[in-house]
């Protein structure tokens, strides 16, 4: 499991590759991720938007922006939790992910924290 923890805001990701999704014939390997917002701060914040950076073992790089996750924008107030799943497809067996979101306080301080760098591998490709 990877964690940052950016401006009193911990993340933690961990992946998992799934194979009944994966079709690795035709270059298409599936992963999930799992990740863990907790605020460890003592003000009120709000996930806005996020930015991801996918990169695969080929060298191709894919950006993503969007609102919020999952459909949500949460809200965590000091010391509350936020878990999520979501997925990524690459056209090689082994890729990273990393990024920022983009979160607000109640006062409308806007900052960014990041998200670590993770791994998406096939199990056994990577030593």
């Amino acid at each position: 499991m990877e964690e940052e923890v950016t401006e009193g805001v911990q993340v933690q990701v961990e992946s998992f590759y799934l194979d009944s999704h994966s079709i690795p014939e035709e270059d298409l390997y599936v992963f999930a991720y799992r990740i863990r917002l907790k605020n460890l701060s003592q003000r009120t914040v709000q996930l806005l938007r996020r930015h991801w950076v996918i990169t695969d073992s080929n060298g191709d790089i894919n950006e993503v922006r969007g609102d919020g996750v999952v459909g949500d924008q949460p809200v965590l107030v000091p010391d509350e939790e936020y878990e999520y799943t979501s997925g990524s497809q690459l056209k090689s067996p082994v890729g990273t992910m990393q990024g920022t979101y983009r979160m607000t306080t109640t006062d409308g301080d806007e900052f960014d924290i990041a998200i670590p760098c993770f791994t998406l591998a096939v199990p056994g490709m990577i030593n």
